[in-house]
């Protein structure tokens, strides 16, 4: 049980509230039929994650934070200026706005000395789920010992907090956000500022992609953000199934992974296990065929 609870919980745990948290905000994005956008955002909070490192000298979860919703919101300006400016539609905006943003930070990771600090190109687009371990858990008794509690890995605690943010937002403004994702013009008309709803969900979603970079990476959150909630539009029209069934499934998702990833191979005879990320990731593209085999067909 002390091993479980050292090896295995804490990746288990990270993956869970990171596919929980990307499948719930996930699902606006695709009601929005801005999929790309999450993409976008993910890439884009390379550069300020890089200089909140920078800045401080060290990877600590609160100056990443800052520096990364710093950058999704240069990020979302600059796609509005560039839509505008040089009469682009939305796609090819954002596609040359966060591969620019995202090249700055490769940049930023050689300038800085980031990758000494193994803070590098591997970690940030496939994560490091594996390495998250609790070495002072002894047994469940250390789930009430705070000097235990202290011990455990600092990126769960960043998940968490992010995961219970999304959460009480979507929980509080329910009824504001499904207006604005079915219908801007009637929102606008109720009096709801329309930009400044979708630009706090644009920095829920850079929130949560910091959050997860480090334990799944960027590759992986792409993936959360979009299959979830596009296997669950495929099953449903009920907008509380579609975002609380998204933020379910992605959660599940992220738990099988990390508990496949070392029996499946092995009872496929194979002599290895495979990368926790690469699980989720296959299961996420295997949830959203299976969504499209067996969705109801709408005439």
């Amino acid at each position: 049980m002390s091993s479980f609870l050292q090896l295995d919980a804490p990746a288990l745990l990270a993956a869970t509230l990171a596919g929980g948290t990307c499948g719930l905000l996930g699902s606006f994005l695709v009601l929005r039929r801005e999929s790309l956008l999450g993409d976008a955002l993910s890439h884009a909070v390379l550069p300020g994650i890089v200089a909140g490192f920078a800045l401080t000298g060290l990877r600590a979860s609160l100056p990443m934070l800052l520096g990364a919703l710093a950058a999704a919101l240069l990020a979302t300006v600059a796609i509005g200026l560039v839509r505008r400016l040089a009469r682009l539609e939305a796609g090819a905006a954002t596609g040359l706005v966060f591969t620019g943003f995202f090249a700055l930070g490769l940049v930023g990771l050689e300038v800085t000395g980031a990758r000494m600090a193994d803070l590098d190109l591997d970690c940030v687009l496939f994560g490091q789920i594996e390495t998250l371990v609790w070495l002072e858990a002894t047994g469940w008794a250390s789930l009430l010992d705070p000097a235990a509690l202290a011990g455990l890995p600092r990126q769960l605690g960043l998940l968490a907090g992010v995961a219970a943010v999304a959460v009480l937002a979507v929980a509080a403004f329910w009824h504001p956000l499904r207006l604005v994702c079915f219908d801007r013009d009637y929102a606008s008309a109720l009096g709801l500022r329309v930009s400044w709803w979708e630009m706090g969900l644009n920095l829920l979603i850079a929130a949560a992609a910091v959050a997860a970079f480090e334990a799944v990476g960027t590759v992986l959150v792409v993936a959360l953000l979009a299959c979830p909630a596009v296997a669950m539009r495929l099953l449903t029209d009920t907008y509380r199934v579609q975002v609380w069934g998204a933020a379910g499934l992605g959660a599940v998702l992220g738990a099988l992974g990390v508990l496949l990833a070392g029996p499946l191979p092995a009872a496929l005879g194979l002599a290895f296990s495979v990368n926790a990320a690469g699980v989720i990731g296959s299961l996420a593209g295997l949830a959203v065929f299976l969504s499209l085999r067996f969705a109801p067909r709408r005439g």
